[in-house]
């Protein structure tokens, strides 16, 4: 079965939780990155906020099957 992975600022993403959701919380350029590196491979469509959109966005092509949405700008 796939999930749905919200990946970003702790302070933005916890609450997705509660929703049945993983949760990869990062607060640093170094944490998103780290976080997507041990993304699961059953993450099939990942949420992330507008600062981890902007610091993985050119990493994104390496999952063509992860479906991505970002947050408002």
């Amino acid at each position: 079965m796939s999930r749905i992975a919200v990946l970003g600022e702790r302070a933005v993403v916890e609450g997705f939780a509660l929703a049945g959701a993983l949760v990869l919380a990062a607060d640093s350029r170094a944490e998103v990155e780290a976080q997507w590196e041990v993304l699961p491979g059953d993450v099939a469509v990942l949420l992330l906020t507008r600062c981890a959109d902007e610091r993985l966005r050119h990493r994104l092509h390496e999952r063509p099957m992860l479906l991505t949405a970002a947050g408002p700008e």
